[in-house]
This record gives C-alpha cells, sequence and structure tokens, in this order.
C-alpha cells in the first residue's frame, strides 16, 4: 500500500486525507500536538512541526513514505520541497518551494524573467524604508515575505502610515527584512493550476471577491472567469512565465493576479492548491475530485487524464462566512434547508466561541459553495442562503 504524508491537521487538510484513503492509500498527517481533526481522519500521524523542514525530512525517512503534499496553506510548503527532491518522490524542488514562500524572492525570479509584477523593493531597516520611499509614489504597500491570507500587509496612503504599518508588519514576520512595492489598483482574479514534468495540465482562472482592508483579501471565488474573451489568453501566460520563473513542477498551483487598465499583473504564485474552497469549485468545474489529482500528483500518478473528460463546466461560487465584530458567541442559527445548489455550508462556532472582526483569512467562520446554471444564478443563492444565517453575540 502506498503511504503518503500530508503536512497539516487542521479541517482544511480533511478531504485530501479523504481522497487518499478511498483511493487506497495510507494517509500520515504531520502537525504539531494538539486536538486536531486530521489526527483522527487519517491512518496514523506524527506529531511534528511541519514548518521544521529537517524534522519532516527525518520523519519521511523514518516512515518509507512515497509521497507528501499539503494543500490550501504554506506552512508545510519548504518540508514538501525539501523531502520531495532528497527522497526523489513527486514535488517541487527545494529551492522552488523556498522561492515560493518568500514573497522577495519570488518578485526578484519574477523580474529576471519578465513576468508582470509591482515594482518592489527590499526593507532592511527604518533608514532605507525612509530613503527607498523618496523613489515611490503614494499608495504604498509594506508586505511581510513570508506570510499568507494577507497577514502583515498594509496599504499605505502617507510616510505616517508606511513607518507604522513598518513596525507591525516587522512584528508579525519571522524575517529580518520586509518588501516596499507599488500599489497596483485593479481587478483582482486568480488562477488554479498543476504542473506535472514540465506540463501545464490545466490552468483555470476565477473571479476574486474581496474584503476591502488594508489591502483586498479575498474571501470568495467563482467560475466561470467572466474576463475570459479579453484577458484569459494573457492571464494564463503570464501564470505560465510565473510558474517557470520560479521553477514549480510537479506541483498544485495557486496564483493570485491583478487587472488594471486591461494589463495583467501576478502578485503571487504558490506551489500548493488555493485556499477558500477553490480546490472544490475546480472540481465542480472539472466534474472530478480535484483534492484526488492532488493526491495522484503527490504520488507520482499521471493526472492529466482527469481533466480531458468531456463534461460541462459548472457555475458555481464560494464565499467565507465572516464577522464585521469582534465578540463572544450567543447563538448561531441556520435556516437553510438540503438544497442541491448548496454543495456545502459548513460553520466553524459553536456558542462560547470568541469571535474576531474579519481582517484576514484566519478570520473565516465557515464556508458556503453554490452551483447554478449561471453566475447571477448562483450569486443570487448565495446571499439566500447568507440571509438564513444569524449569528448572535453576547
Amino acid at each position: 500500500m502506498k503511504k503518503l504524508m500530508i503536512l497539516g491537521a487542521g479541517t482544511s487538510q480533511l478531504p485530501l486525507i479523504d481522497a487518499a484513503k478511498k483511493a487506497g492509500i495510507c494517509t500520515i498527517v504531520a502537525s504539531t500536538p494538539g486536538d486536531w481533526p486530521g489526527f483522527q481522519a487519517a491512518d496514523g500521524f506524527t506529531c511534528t512541526d511541519i514548518s521544521d523542514e529537517e524534522a519532516i525530512l527525518e520523519e519521511a525517512k523514518r516512515l518509507h513514505v512515497d509521497g507528501i503534499v499539503t494543500c490550501c496553506m504554506d506552512t508545510g510548503v519548504r518540508a514538501v520541497g525539501l523531502v520531495s527532491e532528497t527522497l526523489g518522490l513527486s514535488g517541487p524542488s527545494r529551492e522552488a518551494a523556498e522561492i515560493s514562500t518568500d514573497k522577495y524572492k519570488m518578485k526578484e525570479a519574477f523580474q529576471k524573467s519578465g513576468v508582470s509584477c509591482a515594482r518592489h523593493v527590499c526593507i532592511k531597516d527604518e533608514v532605507q524604508l525612509i530613503k527607498e520611499l523618496e523613489e515611490f509614489s503614494f499608495p504604498v504597500v509594506v508586505k511581510a515575505v513570508d506570510l499568507m491570507g494577507s497577514r502583515g500587509i498594509f496599504r499605505c496612503d502617507t510616510k505616517e502610515e508606511v513607518l507604522e504599518n513598518y513596525k507591525k508588519t516587522m512584528a508579525a514576520t519571522q524575517k529580518d527584512y520586509c518588501l516596499l512595492e507599488e500599489f497596483i489598483e485593479g481587478t483582482l482574479f486568480g488562477a488554479e493550476a498543476m504542473i506535472q514534468n514540465g506540463k501545464m495540465v490545466f490552468c483555470m482562472l476565477d473571479n476574486t471577491e474581496s474584503y476591502p482592508g488594508y489591502v483586498p483579501t479575498p474571501v470568495g471565488h467563482s467560475v466561470p472567469f467572466e474576463q475570459e474573451a479579453s484577458l484569459g489568453s494573457q492571464a494564463r501566460e503570464q501564470v505560465a512565465k510565473a510558474v517557470h520563473a520560479v521553477g514549480l513542477d510537479n506541483c498544485a498551483i495557486n496564483c493570485d493576479l491583478i487587472c488594471k487598465d486591461g494589463k495583467v499583473y501576478v502578485i503571487e504564485v504558490t506551489a500548493r492548491a488555493g485556499a477558500t474552497c477553490l480546490p472544490e469549485i475546480t472540481g465542480l468545474y472539472y466534474g472530478i475530485n480535484y483534492y484526488e489529482a492532488i493526491v495522484k500528483l503527490a504520488l507520482g500518478m499521471d493526472v492529466a487524464p482527469m481533466f480531458q473528460k468531456k463534461v460541462p463546466q459548472v457555475c458555481s461560487i464560494a464565499r467565507s462566512i465572516t464577522s464585521t465584530r469582534d465578540g463572544v458567541v450567543k447563538s448561531v442559527s441556520n435556516e437553510n434547508l438540503p438544497d442541491t445548489q448548496i454543495v456545502e455550508l459548513s460553520l466553524y462556532l459553536e456558542p462560547g466561541d470568541l469571535v474576531c472582526r474579519y481582517t484576514n483569512g484566519r478570520d473565516r467562520l465557515g464556508q458556503v459553495i453554490i452551483k447554478g446554471d449561471t453566475l447571477p444564478d448562483c450569486r443570487r443563492r448565495l446571499c439566500e442562503v447568507l440571509a438564513k444565517i444569524d449569528i448572535e453575540f453576547v
């Protein structure tokens, strides 16, 4: 029986564990100690910090795994790269994994390869920050290079905001540097893709719904891409260039993009599937279980046939459930009845839980996935579903 190590034991990894087990693969999850659902769902587990690459490598050797993977988060990507390269498994190289999890190294790779992206500079101290700021026009972005979910990223409209947010960024990051970056104001969208043995298996563009904050934060996605005719070709070209620039191969890919005045810019590209239900809507779109494709890719199995089926491309929309205020939950009411259009409706809270006003991806309270004949139909149904969910605070 093949043995797959899955990095992370939280809720986001459960569909990956389930897909692997249904395929007859032995699953071993790795995570720091805790009451993680993945520990119960998998065939086995190891209490190992997935951000500790060398420790994960030692466990992978000890357990004689046939593959290693993670999805929806960056924390374990470097370990996936190290283990894949060292043990000769299917996965990104150590260097590519490292570049894809450091926004400075990623932007440098983009620049060298001619990828369309925002102008940037690496900042190591406040003196340099003040000096480099003279070369930028407001607004600008101060950005942590090693965090996800828009944490440690701030839009700044004045010098005072830059200095204030620089301190916040450096307090949040594990690095001794950050980025000062041009702020591109445009329309956010994204791409899910997969590359195997140097060939792009598929590249699906999606519409991104963003939450207004220091910088726009994705809280939802939908397909099909509404600007396919005008931007599809250009966007796929930029995704391919970004993947090549970073050196990614044999992995799922999540790419954030933005369009301004008809030009597509790459924000970042990562060596794992995206979060906020992106694997689910990818699966709906292609008529497959996308988590199964991720599992097969990690084990070196040919995944291209999964995306060649002649099936209708399903319209769908996914949305995070969020709160506009902080507080302690008094009660949660969900009056939605089972419906063929509701693919998933999950709530991650119960009375007594402390809820934070949404500022980044860690503040999600649940998620909804809707499918339908058209995107307007999906959006209408989503509004109806959300209206029947009520969270009362103490």
